[in-house]
């Protein structure tokens, strides 16, 4: 028997895209992580990378749940929870600037700038990224560790023997991981555009040395300031953006002295401006933009 529908916001910040439900005015799905991969089909859904809930927060603004288009639930999205602040500010929940948000990985602020009734500039501060091999989490030798406990330029197992594209895409297959609340692992080429990320991405994230699976980055340094990535979301496959996969990217850079603490990072869809500052946080700036809103009938 069909219920009532459930609105919800089609938005997108540099092309990573989510079907957002404010729970403030709608009720809250009893099934979050079934309704994830329906919704989020991009044939027979609206169509995203995954799904977001908004809902009501003791400790903030508003509290972020985010869903992968598989249905597993994960920690934390940056560019999910910029467009979550502009949902906050542009729906009246909060004034503009700095603005709470609860999410899996603690309460972060951003700094929220209206540029229209549906979109903002959105600055993040990310926290503090966890380095250690047991934090991230992934599974190395000792050997494999740097003096500072840090997975940097390690061998990889995942990435196995020598392939024909390495030498295409000039990949150095050694590793750097970082996490920023979600585990991520970082690998340096040439030329991003060569890297066959829609077969070898999901064989990194779902390999045994990576528990929790693992978010996978490619890396292109165009100089200290610049690099293009290109991404394979855990649970999601490729997108056109990653924030705390930007922001991991900043953080391999200086751990493996390839780029500088400030970068602007190239994704698919647009670009990231990241800052790993001296206080240790990682600062990321992005659009956030509204793109449609619509109602979603369950059965």
């Amino acid at each position: 028997m069909t219920t009532r529908p459930i609105h919800f916001v089609k938005m997108q910040g540099a092309g990573n895209d989510y079907v957002y439900i404010d729970c403030f005015a709608e009720p809250t799905p009893a099934d979050p992580a079934t309704l994830a991969p329906r919704i989020a089909d991009r044939h027979f859904g609206v169509g995203g990378d995954g799904l977001v809930l908004v809902m009501p927060s003791t400790v903030a603004a508003a509290r972020m749940r985010m869903f992968n288009a598989d249905g597993s639930e994960s920690e934390m999205c940056g560019n999910g929870v910029r467009c979550v602040s502009h949902l906050v500010v542009s729906r009246g929940r909060a004034p503009a600037g700095p603005v709470a948000i609860e999410t899996g990985r603690g309460v972060l602020t951003l700094d929220v700038t209206p540029e229209g009734p549906r979109r903002s500039r959105v600055r993040v501060d990310m926290g503090e990224p966890l380095l250690s091999a047991a934090e991230i989490p992934v599974m190395v030798t000792e050997q494999a560790v740097a003096t500072s406990g840090h997975v940097v330029d390690a061998a990889c197992a995942a990435i196995g023997p020598t392939e024909a594209w390495w030498e295409e895409a000039g990949l150095d297959p050694r590793m750097t991981c970082v996490s920023m609340g979600n585990p991520h692992v970082t690998f340096y080429c040439r030329d991003v555009d060569r890297v066959p990320l829609e077969s070898i991405g999901s064989r990194i994230e779902t390999h045994a040395i990576f528990p929790r699976r693992i978010n996978v980055h490619f890396v292109e340094v165009q100089s200290p300031e610049r690099v293009r990535m290109r991404t394979w979301e855990r649970g999601s496959g490729i997108t056109m953006a990653c924030g705390t996969g930007a922001s991991a990217v900043c953080v391999s850079g200086v751990l493996s002295g390839r780029s500088g603490r400030r970068i602007v990072a190239e994704v698919p869809g647009g670009v990231l401006e990241l800052e790993w500052a001296a206080s240790g946080h990682v600062f990321m700036t992005g659009p956030a933009e509204e793109v449609f809103e619509g109602s979603w009938w369950e059965a």
